[in-house]
């Protein structure tokens, strides 16, 4: 059995005992993700994880590192401009099923075009966990909650053909349950120059009874000789379902970055949140817009 990470383990005791169900999900997540930065050797103070709302949300407060909790829906936004003032820090952005894609989906699509050198990990549970079971935009037709008695009706959001259509550069899916295929899966995203989405399934033990950890083992089978390269194939498997493809659907290695693209690192590389203001600069501007 591997060891389990104490370097990135948070201080505050009993704390994850508090927010997350026994059972939830977001343990194995919490697990795998401290077993990958400690294995890459990172340090706490050279990550950076930013989350928005939801159980998902809360990782920050879980993990020895930099973070940050922002508004349902805008931790795309807030990493982008991490990574921005401080290019050394690895960004990571947290959120669920809910955050990324219903508050925060306009943020996804943007985030996707700009391709950032972020990593984006979504925890999806399939049904909204901190607001008490109401279905989600990934929760699956027919299936019953407190907002849907009768049963959903609307076909589950496809987040994986969404972003390899839209040329998100490294897409993956895995399940927590499998820990070593996604610890790899999160050491690639890591390892990728861009924006690198990871869609992880993972249990709600309380509000969702169809998906459980059962159902993603049955319901799900990793790929075998799959062109990662091909951008046609990845949307070809990101439709399939019964069961549900895991692994990496697509990787662009040519897709320019965002950060690499910044006027301010043209000609420096020094981090921004390093160099001292020019405020002769900063004057002649506000004297410029106020004229």
């Amino acid at each position: 059995m591997a060891k389990q990470s104490k370097l990135f383990d948070s201080d505050r005791p009993k704390s994850q005992d508090i927010s997350w169900c026994p059972g939830c999900g977001n343990f194995g997540i919490r697990n795998e993700l401290m077993d990958v930065l400690e294995e890459m050797q990172y340090s706490p103070k050279e990550v950076a994880v930013i989350s928005g709302i939801g159980q998902a949300g809360k990782m920050p407060h879980y993990l020895k590192a930099n973070g940050f909790h922002t508004l349902h829906g805008r931790s795309l936004p807030i990493a982008t401009a991490v990574k921005a003032v401080n290019p050394a820090l690895e960004v990571i952005a947290i959120g669920g099923d809910g955050d990324m894609f219903a508050e925060g989906g306009n943020h996804l699509l943007h985030a996707v075009k700009r391709n950032p050198n972020i990593t984006v990990i979504v925890h999806n549970n399939q049904v909204y966990g901190l607001t008490k079971g109401q279905g989600s935009p990934t929760s699956l037709p027919g299936m019953k909650t407190t907002t849907q008695p009768w049963g959903v009706y609307d076909e589950p959001m496809n987040s994986i053909a969404l972003v390899v259509s839209q040329g998100c550069s490294f897409v993956a899916r895995t399940f927590m349950g499998y820990k070593e295929e996604t610890k790899e899966i999160i050491k690639n995203a890591i390892k990728h120059v861009g924006f690198s989405y990871v869609e992880i399934f993972q249990p709600c033990v309380t509000f969702n009874k169809v998906n459980t950890f059962m159902w993603y083992k049955n319901n799900t089978y990793f790929m075998k000789d799959h062109n990662v390269m091909d951008k046609e194939q990845a949307m070809i498997k990101a439709f399939e379902k019964d069961p549900y493809p895991l692994g990496i659907f697509y990787i662009n290695k040519e897709k320019p970055c965002f950060d690499n693209h910044l006027p301010p690192y043209k000609d420096s590389v020094e981090p921004l949140y390093k160099r001292e203001p020019d405020f002769n600069k900063i004057r002649k501007k506000i004297e410029l817009k106020r004229g």
